[in-house]
């Protein structure tokens, strides 16, 4: 173990005791201690205990903690504060711009324990009303964050999407292929992503000869591709194919392994369009969302394949927040924006019940002067119409926040669990079922508390709350925030079998967090979804009778 090895579990140990309030003097004692440890001329580890303690600023007990520390990896006073600090609030000392005091703050007031929630609440905005925090420190935590990410090998669809985009118009305009596109995973729109592919009938060495301007550092030429990554970290593989065999390749680079052994390869070949290629094996054209290796084949065969969603299909957006709780834009913006931006007929307000305090939820009282708002809005927005909504929390138990009286009030309600993620899965499915059985809920929001890339969510028995859905009339949220993507696509089908209502929720705290809804249409098209299954696909009048009766 070298010094500096040495010196970082000291600072570790004193930010530590910072968090935890630990005597400041202590505290400041192993901050000194970790700095001169890093400055002192031999190695620690090898040295002897008089050796160490000789040196200035340097004791007897420090220099014992040292030893142990190169011998058993560790020292008393660092596990006892590694035994009482969760491992998502150890990585985020490692975010920059966040020490120990504001750590704690997020920690102890938010009640955020890892760096993924961390990053939803950013997108929320929930921390700039916290003590010490602001709008820019609140970008520049989300920033670093997202960094951090990309760092680990693999990104979140949404967040290389414009980065892609350009880097395809740039090969487009300087390469000018006759033929290119995006491929892979890419173009399947998976939700997570370890590269970006791009296939191009164009000549190698000039290909190379432009990369190598721009991507000289990580540019290498692998077997079946040119490898690089961007400035963000991203990385990208160029595919090059011949003009006459480019959609023999794109299928044959688009399609999972799964999907291309239920193809008989043999057909792949080179025509002039994948409808063709297609065609040949006697399947009608599958979308590349699709083509997964489930049963999308066989559906091809029989002439089966669902007409998926589209973003033009969307009538209304439900599931979005204001400046009464957690948003970003008032009540009236987010309502302007839906309908004279985005064109939709119907705007549904669910703030945060008044259990999520951390989210500055509403009591009763706020809860009643919102409605008052709506009512002064609908006459004015006409026919464009405001829906009364709530995000209510589930509650441990199952019930939902607000009493019954209250909860009758909205024209619907998404219920949503936001805190005890921990339970196992017969306790977490339960609390579910109670929530999905009571008269008052009607859509189920963002199912199993997924954040992508961070937290896994709570493990849940995903049948018997799809069943219970269907048993119950209740719709289930496909959570368009591109951290949560909550229903997982691959329950889709289930959900669309058993008779479910779907809905693609943007969960948005800002006028622009409405755009989300684009990357729930793609996970929708991944998982089957057609307009007529989708709950924000119905026009005003349909969803208002839905909303009737459920009432």
């Amino acid at each position: 173990m070298d010094n500096k090895t040495i010196a970082k579990k000291f600072k570790l140990c004193s930010q530590l005791m910072e968090l935890h309030n630990e005597n400041p003097f202590r505290t400041k004692a192993i901050a000194s201690a970790s700095f001169k440890l890093d400055k002192i001329p031999f190695l620690l580890e090898t040295a002897s205990l008089e050796e160490i303690s000789s040196q200035p600023g340097i004791g007897k007990s420090t220099a014992e903690k040292v030893k142990k520390l190169a011998e058993t990896g560790s020292f008393d006073e660092l596990d006892a504060m590694l035994s009482i600090t969760p491992e998502g609030i150890l990585e985020m000392l490692n975010i920059k711009g966040l020490g120990p005091k504001k750590i704690q703050i997020i920690w102890t007031e938010l009640q955020i324990e890892s760096v993924g929630e961390l990053l939803y609440a950013c997108n929320e905005n929930r921390l700039i009303e916290a003590k010490g925090f602001g709008l820019k420190t609140q970008e520049d935590i989300k920033k670093s964050i997202e960094f951090s990410i990309s760092n680990q090998g693999w990104f979140l669809y949404a967040r290389v999407l414009s980065n892609a985009n350009n880097l395809l118009a740039s090969l487009q305009k300087n390469l000018s292929p006759t033929l290119i596109s995006f491929t892979g995973d890419f173009r399947r729109k998976c939700e997570v992503l370890s590269a970006v592919d791009i296939l191009l009938d164009t000549d190698k060495q000039a290909t190379l000869a432009y990369l190598n301007a721009y991507y000289a550092d990580s540019l290498k030429e692998e077997l079946e591709y040119i490898s690089f990554r961007d400035e963000l970290g991203f990385s990208f593989h160029i595919y090059l194919s011949a003009t006459a065999e480019f959609y023999q390749n794109l299928i044959l680079t688009t399609g999972s392994k799964k999907h291309l052994e239920l193809l008989d390869l043999t057909l792949v070949t080179a025509l002039g369009s994948e409808e063709e290629i297609y065609a040949k094996q006697g399947l009608d054209y599958i979308e590349p969302e699709l083509r997964e290796g489930l049963d999308e084949v066989f559906l091809a065969k029989n002439h089966q394949l669902p007409k998926l969603i589209n973003f033009d299909d969307l009538k209304g957006t439900l599931h979005n927040h204001s400046t009464y709780s957690d948003g970003v834009h008032t009540l009236a913006e987010m309502a302007r924006y839906t309908k004279e931006e985005l064109g939709l007929s119907y705007f549904g307000i669910c703030d945060h019940s008044k259990t999520a305090v951390y989210a500055n939820g509403l009591p009763i009282e706020r809860v009643q002067k919102q409605w008052e708002e709506i009512d002064q809005l609908n006459q004015q927005l006409a026919p464009f119409k405001i829906f009364k909504g709530i995000e209510s929390d589930i509650l441990s138990d199952g019930s939902l926040d607000y009493p019954d009286e209250i909860l009758a009030g909205f024209d619907f309600v998404v219920a949503s669990v936001h805190s005890n993620l921990k339970m196992d899965e017969e306790k977490a499915t339960a609390r579910l079922l109670k929530a999905i059985e009571n008269p008052y809920t009607t859509i189920l929001g963002h199912p199993t508390g997924r954040l992508l890339l961070s937290r896994s969510g709570y493990p849940l028995d995903y049948k018997k709350i799809i069943d219970a859905c269907a048993a119950n009339n209740v719709v289930i949220e496909i959570n368009a925030n591109p951290l949560r993507l909550d229903l997982d696509w691959r329950w889709h089908r289930y959900a669309l079998e058993k008779g479910v209502l779907l809905s693609i929720n943007p969960d948005a705290h800002r006028t622009e967090g409405l755009l989300d809804m684009h990357y729930g249409i793609f996970v929708a098209r991944k998982g089957g979804l057609s307009a007529k299954n989708c709950l924000n696909s119905f026009s005003l009048t349909e969803i208002e009778s839905f909303f009737n009766k459920k009432s």
